[in-house]
């Protein structure tokens, strides 16, 4: 793809993701939607007003309106679309730094476009066959204020709100300064629970901590996990379109494992559940456990989303925390993972860490080496060097003889990132460690 990566466009602002760009990008979508209108949401990056108005500008050129959204979780405007059968862009670099911002396309059904529908917005991009209005067929713009109580209404359906309200749980939320610094603890209030938020203030540069959940990045949470008397942590990356946990001892949770934990207490015998190469084998262990379907996709959400489609899943996700739960739509939704975490806790009526005992224990180490070369230059290196099995699904997953390492392009950054797993914590390590080595050698 020349403009798309893993999950929309991305870039910083007035260098290659420029203003004259996001205009054309903004024709080229509308033109290949060819709607009356388009919904359009952003989240609290600074650049978000200039992108997001460029983008406008090119819609409205081609004769359609926008319903704009304000600042709303991603899967808050792919809610909006769903529900009233309407495509929409989303301003947001998602877990990227400050400086980067990007533009996703929503299909009318709430999902991420195509491949292909990218394929096709490229090929508009730079032949610039966009349709054309004369002055008085501008589109308009019409702010919509009712979008983020449907969508947290809509989440709220699909739970037991009951009894997750008589456990007044103790929650710690860290929003990130992203677009979920109203919603998520606007939810938890609606559940009953006693709520201390981190970071819930609309910070475009993200001052507080990075935008990507990370352990290395959420050391305020987990310091007041384990200071205080609280059930579950809980934090967002900028679009808050993932969610990850910290345990009632300040223990951070593996998106893996919480993937799992919730794919355990979900499925029923004869499911589907859909995974990128990338997730851990507990999730093959767990589908075998409860005789569900599991299907290997390539990363990226929108290829794991549409897979679930195609075979009916009720649920899916990836291990960075970004869970898919079929019956509220066909994308990672992180105030819809919170809620089945509450609802399962609420149920089962453990604690965090007693339910993931009952989780295989795998451990997976994550690095990144950045990119110098071009990956088909770098995957034919790598292939004469190895003498494993080898997947290639997506990148390079080797299996070895106590686990498997995924090497694999970023779609976002210019890095290669490195996946390693084993039962073994010290085992992963050396693994990561391996090949980290012999890619720098490469390179």
């Amino acid at each position: 793809m020349k403009y798309f990566g893993t999950n929309g466009i991305r870039g910083i602002p007035n260098e290659d993701l420029t203003t004259e760009l996001s205009m054309t990008v903004g024709k080229a979508v509308s033109t290949y939607f060819n709607s009356k209108t388009i919904a359009v949401a952003k989240d609290t990056r600074i650049s978000g007003d200039m992108i997001m108005n460029a983008v406008i500008s090119g819609v409205m050129s081609t004769g359609t309106d926008v319903k704009y959204l304000g600042i709303l979780p991603t899967p808050g405007l792919q809610y909006y679309c769903k529900k009233h059968n309407l495509p929409g862009i989303m301003i947001t670099a998602s877990h990227n730094p400050p400086e980067y911002n990007g533009i996703k396309c929503i299909a009318s059904d709430g999902t991420e476009i195509s491949e292909e529908s990218e394929k096709e917005i490229e090929d508009l991009i730079d032949s610039k066959k966009f349709k054309k209005v004369s002055w008085e067929s501008s589109g308009r713009l019409y702010p919509e204020s009712n979008a983020i109580d449907e969508y947290i209404n809509g989440i709220m359906s699909l739970v037991d709100v009951d009894k997750i309200r008589d456990r007044k749980f103790k929650v710690v939320i860290d929003t990130g300064n992203g677009a979920a610094y109203f919603t998520s603890p606007y939810l938890l209030s609606k559940y009953n629970c006693h709520i201390v938020s981190l970071n819930a203030n609309p910070d475009g540069t993200f001052s507080s901590r990075n935008s990507e959940p990370k352990p290395e990045n959420l050391g305020d949470l987990i310091s007041l996990m384990r200071s205080g008397n609280f059930d579950i942590g809980i934090a967002h990356d900028g679009d808050a379109d993932r969610c990850v946990f910290i345990d009632e001892h300040g223990n951070f949770i593996d998106g893996d494992k919480s993937l799992a934990l919730i794919v355990k207490y979900t499925v029923k015998n004869g499911d589907t559940v859909v995974t990128p190469v990338s997730s851990s084998d507990a999730l093959s262990d767990i589908c075998a456990e409860k005789n569900a379907k599991l299907i290997k996709t390539r990363v990226g959400a929108p290829i794991v989303a549409r897979t679930m489609i195609e075979n009916r899943a009720v649920i899916g996700g990836e291990e960075n925390g970004g869970i898919i739960y079929g019956k509220h739509q066909y994308c990672r939704d992180g105030a819809m993972t919170l809620s089945l975490m509450l609802n399962l806790l609420a149920s089962e009526k453990k604690t965090l860490s007693q339910l993931l005992n009952d989780i295989p224990d795998y451990t997976i180490v994550k690095s990144s080496v950045e990119r110098r070369r071009g990956w088909e230059e770098i995957r034919k290196d790598l292939i004469e060097r190895i003498d494993k099995k080898i997947d290639e699904t997506d990148g390079l997953k080797i299996l070895e003889d106590e686990g498997w390492v995924l090497i694999r392009p970023s779609g976002t950054e210019k890095i290669i990132r490195i996946y390693a797993e084993s039962k073994s914590r010290d085992k992963a390590a050396e693994l990561s460690n391996k090949y980290r080595s012999l890619l720098n050698e490469l390179l």
